[in-house]
């Protein structure tokens, strides 16, 4: 199953419109032409339409969430419902603010997503109106563990059915879900969370994923979540005692940019539920 979504992307190249943060936009960019895709930035909302037409699938984040931007992500996310586009939602720090929490249950009341991907509290955020968000960071009353693992699928499969979104939470423990079926993913690695933008950086694989599989979003948003975690462990086996997050950083878009499916599939450290 990995290797094949893997081997998608790469022959397929898909153009991805990403509407993202600036924080991490670069980066974003980076990994998607690492992974097989190809980016454009774009959040003007004069041409909204115009790029998502042109794309083939549409990566909308809120990480630096302003007024302007806002009307960008509904004209976009509209257009490629309309064309029948794959849509990932980044719901960055969703429950730390009024706007930010809003803002993304507008989102998924006016748009179709794909895939809804965030940590715990943010996904607790949308689903039930609470969650404990340290800004764009989980907290760590919300942390999944394997003790309420499975409180934590069956929350997701529930969000999925609601939804109509295969819905990816991510942190030490990795679920992958839609409303049947879940994946729960052990790769990864602590230094992970040493580096801004990992979530964001996996969102825009993950449009390109399902984006290449249009007819298995569960399985693409966890081949995508399986190779951003075996990439965070391969790159820090790189590191030196030297070595600090920006090469980390560097090493985990080297290692998406080498990364094989054979690889993948041996590798990837997951069960189903």
């Amino acid at each position: 199953m990995l290797k094949e979504m893997v081997e998608n992307v790469r022959e397929k190249c898909p153009l991805i419109h990403n509407i993202t943060n600036y924080v991490t936009v670069n980066d974003c960019a980076n990994v998607l032409l690492a992974c097989g895709g190809s980016p454009i930035m774009s959040d003007d909302v004069d041409e909204a339409e115009e790029i998502t037409s042109i794309c083939g699938g549409l990566n909308i984040n809120i990480g630096t969430l302003n007024q302007r931007t806002i009307p960008t992500m509904h004209k976009a996310g509209k257009k490629a419902n309309e064309l029948g586009h794959p849509v990932v939602l980044d719901p960055v720090g969703a429950g730390a603010s009024r706007l930010r929490t809003q803002t993304a249950k507008d989102l998924i009341d006016n748009v179709k997503f794909t895939v809804i991907r965030g940590n715990i509290s943010e996904i607790k955020a949308l689903a039930l109106g609470e969650g404990g968000a340290r800004g764009v960071d989980a907290d760590v009353a919300d942390k999944v563990t394997k003790e309420n693992l499975a409180q934590a699928v069956s929350f997701a499969k529930e969000f999925a059915k609601k939804t109509g979104a295969v819905i990816a939470i991510t942190g030490a423990i990795d679920i992958v879900a839609d409303g049947e079926k879940a994946y729960c993913i052990y790769n990864g690695h602590p230094m992970m969370s040493s580096i801004t933008g990992t979530g964001c950086q996996l969102s825009a694989i993950t449009a390109a994923y399902v984006t290449a599989n249009p007819e298995t979003p569960l399985e693409a948003a966890t081949a995508a979540v399986c190779l951003m975690g075996v990439c965070g462990e391969k790159a820090y086996e790189r590191l030196t005692e030297q070595d600090g997050n920006a090469t980390y950083r560097n090493y985990i878009i080297d290692t998406i940019f080498r990364l094989t499916g054979e690889e993948l599939e041996k590798c990837a450290k997951y069960e189903v539920f």
